[in-house]
């Protein structure tokens, strides 16, 4: 009887929080569509900060800092929406749009069309789905040895074989993607200028030469870090010094 109550009490905990995620949830975008932004962004903030990250509400986050005008928050924002879920077509559009506002026009250099098929492919799913595939894989892979192994045709035995290395193959590459994914999510290379003019030094210090000026909503890759200075790398290639105060991570 007592297990039974406590049991039924747990539960009643639990839907009172989730219900309560929900009217926070709520809550927030009733703000937004109100046009209190300030107050809606508070709350999306809150939501991130208490019940966890996820690509929606750093989406409607962005948006309401686009509605405040403060680009350089709705492009980290948007791009943090862009980093959970690659596919998210709205975030791209509202990024472009954000993107459209950033003063600095910075031609990028391309890139080697390789990197790029990769990337796109490694972002087609998550860490944990590719790791999921190169078992997969490899169970595949174990099958087509037995086959191979215990076959009694000639043609099998090579059809098997054959099969047995691709399948191990795809588990080498899978796991290789896995690794890769993992790392775009933990490390965070990419940051965004969150200064309204920052200038770019060639040495971590503030009397280093003046290399650049970025603007603040511009998006940089950390090279490295050494104190409160950070190398960061801009799309045309250019390398300088800044504050870490300067940027923020994405």
């Amino acid at each position: 009887m007592i297990k039974r109550f406590a049991n039924i009490f747990l539960f009643f905990c639990f839907s009172v929080s989730v219900l309560a995620q929900d009217v926070t949830l709520k809550s927030a975008n009733n703000l937004y569509s109100k046009g209190d932004y300030t107050a809606a962004a508070l709350q999306y903030e809150i939501i991130l900060e208490k019940q966890g990250i996820a690509p929606e509400v750093y989406y409607n986050l962005g948006n309401a800092y686009y509605k405040l005008n403060e680009t350089n928050r709705s492009i980290l924002n948007y791009e943090r929406a862009l980093r959970l879920s690659p596919d998210f077509e709205d975030a791209k559009i509202n990024l472009s749009m954000a993107q459209a506002k950033v003063i600095d026009n910075i031609v990028y250099s391309p890139d080697f069309f390789i990197m790029n098929w990769m990337n796109f492919i490694v972002k087609l799913m998550s860490s944990n789905n590719w790791l999921y595939f190169s078992v997969i894989m490899l169970l595949l892979s174990i099958i087509a040895c037995f086959i191979f192994l215990f076959a009694n045709s000639r043609s099998a035995r090579k059809t098997s074989f054959y099969f047995s290395t691709v399948f191990l193959s795809f588990c080498i590459v899978s796991l290789v993607f896995s690794g890769v994914r993992k790392d775009q999510l933990v490390n965070h290379r990419d940051a965004i200028i969150m200064s309204g003019v920052v200038v770019a030094k060639s040495s971590p210090d503030k009397s280093g030469t003046d290399l650049f000026q970025l603007h603040e909503g511009t998006k940089v890759k950390i090279k490295s870090t050494l104190g409160n200075w950070v190398e960061i790398k801009i799309g045309n290639g250019e390398i300088g010094w800044v504050q870490l105060e300067e940027i923020e991570r994405i």
